[in-house]
């Protein structure tokens, strides 16, 4: 009798062990297939479509850690040497009025930095001593670099903050004031900022 119930559970056993590892198998084949879920890129898209896109224009390279809405994130508000063709003895970035973040004084740096790309992140090579000024309005940010940014290497203004409440595109400007006898300020280009 013993014989005959372990003649008749072993091909049962069999079978559902079968059943089991191909379900076991189809899963795992289903998980390979299925796209994982999408995170945030921290950096700005390689097409961008502008209304009104004209000459007067100009994209500059930023990187981000988070586009979630009140999120922390580290901003890198990147000037590559082609961005800029004199020295820099002042820089005036402009934020629009609908970017409701709290910048703080103390939480911007100037930087020259190492540019991150698939094997490395983007991060401060060395800080550069400089007095920051924000506006009331938190509209706009001065920075005043204790010598002047010489036109090779890639420096940053970096920027710690919560990521505003809202969704959408920010536009921050970029105006710097070259040394000289005659101190002028010229735009230098925009950074095109998305949060989701």
């Amino acid at each position: 009798m013993v014989k005959q119930l372990f003649r008749f559970c072993i091909p049962g056993t069999l079978a559902l062990g079968g059943l089991t590892a191909g379900l076991i198998g189809s899963s795992v084949m289903l998980e390979s297939i299925t796209p994982p879920k999408a995170r945030a890129q921290a950096t700005p898209a390689l097409l961008e479509f502008r209304w009104e896109n004209s000459k007067d224009y100009k994209k500059l390279y930023y990187w981000q850690s988070s586009t979630i809405r009140r999120d922390r994130a580290t901003y890198y508000l990147m000037l590559k040497p082609k961005d800029r063709k004199t020295a820099i003895l002042k820089l005036s970035i402009s934020v629009p009025d609908y970017f409701d973040a709290k910048i703080k004084t103390n939480k911007l740096n100037l930087c020259l930095v190492h540019l991150g790309g698939m094997l490395s992140r983007t991060r401060c090579k060395e800080e550069v001593p400089a007095i920051f000024e924000v506006s009331e309005d938190q509209t706009s940010i001065e920075v005043f670099p204790d010598t002047p940014i010489p036109t090779e290497g890639t420096y940053a203004v970096v920027m710690k903050i919560f990521n505003p409440d809202q969704r959408g595109m920010f536009q921050f400007n970029a105006l710097a004031q070259a040394p000289g006898d005659v101190p002028m300020g010229g735009y230098l280009g925009s950074w095109l900022i998305d949060i989701n």
